[in-house]
């Protein structure tokens, strides 16, 4: 396996244990101490292109600057994968505090990129159609957050939209690669069991929006005729 490929499965393992976190949670130590360690050997693995100092022979400084050329050559894909594993590290490190926010707060941006990250980065169609499925249970938890407290009620009808979307998509991926797969009924169930205590505090369009989202969801968790 190339150290491009374990760096990406890397990645992706990072923001998968971050997309498990329940809503206004926060990383584990074992999680940060690893990121650190996993930073720390990058930087030691680095190979380094310094040289001795002192003076030396004209033909000794070119031998010396063509080894040292060799040298950077052969540390830029080190250095490359350092920088490009720093860069996942600070954002992931960045997206800590996103895990508590919901729609409107300034740092959710960032944790819907997050989400679009690990859905793009998915291996197959069942990995993507599952985590469009968790995207979709986030968004849950997002509009119940929403109505316990004074947020605009456009957030919330957003909120909902994304949820269907995700469903959807989600489920129709999900259905045309395991027609059968017990997960669809599952999530139906654990997503009819979120939304549908909502419903009385929900204005009008968005408590018709709801209704609407729970029949497709009934029609899921339903037997096969």
């Amino acid at each position: 396996m190339g150290r491009s490929r374990r760096s990406r499965e890397r990645v992706v393992g990072h923001l998968t244990e971050l997309r498990e976190l329940q809503l206004g949670g926060g990383p584990s130590d074992a999680f940060r101490h690893r990121l650190r360690d996993e930073l720390l050997a990058a930087r030691a693995s680095t190979p380094a292109t310094g040289g001795p100092a002192g003076a030396s022979s004209p033909r000794h400084a070119q031998g010396s600057r063509s080894g040292s050329a060799r040298r950077r050559g052969r540390a830029r894909p080190w250095l490359s994968q350092l920088a490009t594993l720093s860069l996942a590290a600070g954002l992931m490190l960045s997206a800590f505090s996103t895990y508590r926010s919901v729609p409107g707060d300034t740092l959710y941006p960032l944790k819907r990129a997050a989400e679009s990250t690990l859905v793009r980065l998915s291996g197959d169609d069942v990995e993507r159609a599952e985590r469009e499925l968790d995207s979709a249970k986030a968004r849950a938890e997002e509009v119940s957050e929403l109505l316990g407290s004074s947020a605009d009620d456009a957030l919330v009808t957003r909120t909902l939209r994304d949820m269907e979307e995700s469903t959807r998509s989600g489920i129709s991926r999900l259905e045309r690669v395991r027609p059968r797969s017990p997960k669809i009924r599952t999530f139906a169930e654990d997503q009819r069991d979120m939304v549908e205590p909502m419903l009385e505090r929900m204005a009008d369009d968005d408590h018709d929006k709801a209704t609407g989202y729970l029949d497709y969801i009934e029609g899921l968790v339903a037997p096969p005729g």
